[in-house]
């Protein structure tokens, strides 16, 4: 079992334990001797790590996203950790999952259960069916329980997309009211489905990275496939809905920039995309303030989104 996790490593710690290779790169320093870069994780986060002797060795070691058994020391690097590798061999024996992949904090079976019951509360009968083809893909929905959202940015923990999906459709359930003219049905099946090509795009089984279909392919590619699968098997389903939706999945990043093949060009697909944006930018900001000194006033600087973060503090009085 684990003893020490990457929160609670300390400058000056000498550390023998078992951490995920999460990244690798092998490099030379100005004299042309090599080194090894990588990044060490488990479900606490990663720390940088950094290979002086028997570089050439240790990289053959073993690959990335294998969990390895790591002897080193922990020192201060330009404001952060980072270990001093000595050793690191693969670890053949007493490795948990559990330790390795964060996870998230709310039941699974239970956000299943509410997505699943806003889906059904949906009038159209077809979307619900359609929604009913992928609750009945018994495969389907053990990937959706336990499949990240992102590999870094927001949700990136195991139930993420879950936990995503039906933050997004209650979000969506609340707007659709406030507008005239939204198909109140197919927003919430959007927001439902459109990320589900992420089950696909990730592999999660100690750590948290982009599968060969993923990198080729990407998430938004993968889900239009499935969609299509779902819907030819109901028979007369409506192109146009089936239309709608598809854009729905290809426009909700926003722009081509951000990796939509086309911007939104409907109601329903313009507040799927801010919606989207919210709740990813949210989580995102909220996993990152929790991960920052409890004490402080402000955040360190978020790169990301170029800024920091005001925490709060105690209220003063002049």
């Amino acid at each position: 079992m684990k003893k020490w996790f990457v929160s609670q490593l300390k400058s000056g710690q000498a550390v023998t334990e078992l951490f995920v290779l999460a990244e690798k790169t092998l490099s030379h320093k100005k004299d042309g001797a090599p080194y090894l870069s990588i990044a060490l994780s488990d479900k606490t986060g990663r720390v940088r790590g950094v290979v002086w002797d028997n570089v050439e060795q240790i990289a053959d070691a073993a690959a990335a996203g294998d969990v390895v058994r790591v002897q080193g020391n922990v020192s201060e690097y330009r404001g952060g950790l980072q270990v001093v590798v000595k050793e690191l061999e693969p670890a053949e024996t007493g490795a948990d999952p559990a330790d390795f992949l964060p996870a998230t904090r709310r039941n699974p079976e239970q956000m299943l259960e509410r997505i699943i019951a806003l889906g059904q509360a949906v009038s159209s009968d077809v979307l619900r069916g359609l929604l009913d083809a992928f609750w009945n893909d018994a495969s389907f929905v053990a990937q959706f329980k336990k499949a990240p959202a992102a590999k870094k940015m927001h949700h990136a923990y195991i139930g993420g997309l879950l936990e995503h999906s039906l933050s997004l459709s209650l979000l969506a359930d609340r707007v659709a009211g406030h507008y005239s003219g939204i198909d109140r049905d197919l927003l919430i099946t959007g927001a439902i489905l459109h990320d589900i090509g992420k089950i696909n795009e990730f592999v999660f089984d100690t750590s948290i990275d982009y599968s060969s279909e993923g990198r080729l392919v990407n998430h938004i590619v993968i889900g239009v496939g499935m969609l299509e699968e779902k819907i030819r098997q109901i028979p007369d389903f409506p192109q146009k809905t089936a239309l709608l939706l598809r854009h729905m999945m290809v426009s909700h990043h926003g722009s081509r920039e951000l990796g939509s093949p086309e911007p939104p060009k409907t109601l329903e697909a313009v507040l799927l995309n801010y919606l989207d944006e919210i709740d990813a930018k949210i989580n995102g900001i909220r996993e990152f303030m929790e991960s920052q000194d409890a004490g402080a006033e402000w955040t360190g600087y978020h790169k990301p989104l170029e800024r920091f973060f005001y925490r709060g503090g105690p209220e003063t009085t002049g």
